[in-house]
């Protein structure tokens, strides 16, 4: 059984930054991508990016170039460094770990990103 910890969500004005953090315990090894999906209210859930343990990382179109995801295997923790935030970024932000092979999937509790003025 694998739980995560996600923290770093709020408030933030329109061009600003955050950094989200989710913290897994239980056993993460080389097999397992992790990664961030949002929800905006009305909306489905959506990738955001994602981060194999050996450092490949795919993202949103819409994020590209703002947002960077990152990882630390040693400590079981995936990052998301969010800049030139925008309004439409706001959303329910959920961390997640998946099993490359048998697919497998965790999530997170989910951390609230309001981005407004």
């Amino acid at each position: 059984q694998v739980q995560l910890v996600e923290s770093g969500g709020g408030l933030v004005q329109p061009g600003g930054s955050l950094r989200l953090s989710c913290a897994a315990s239980g056993s993460i090894f080389s097999r397992w991508s992790m990664g961030w999906y949002r929800q905006a209210p009305g909306k489905q859930r959506d990738l955001v990016a994602t981060i194999t343990s050996g450092a490949s990382t795919n993202y949103a179109d819409s994020v590209k170039g703002r947002f960077t995801i990152s990882r630390n295997n040693a400590e079981n923790t995936v990052y998301l460094q969010m800049n030139s935030l925008k309004p439409e970024d706001t959303a329910v932000y959920y961390c997640n770990v998946r099993h490359v092979i048998v697919g497998t999937t965790y999530w997170g509790q989910g951390t609230q990103v309001t981005v407004s003025s």
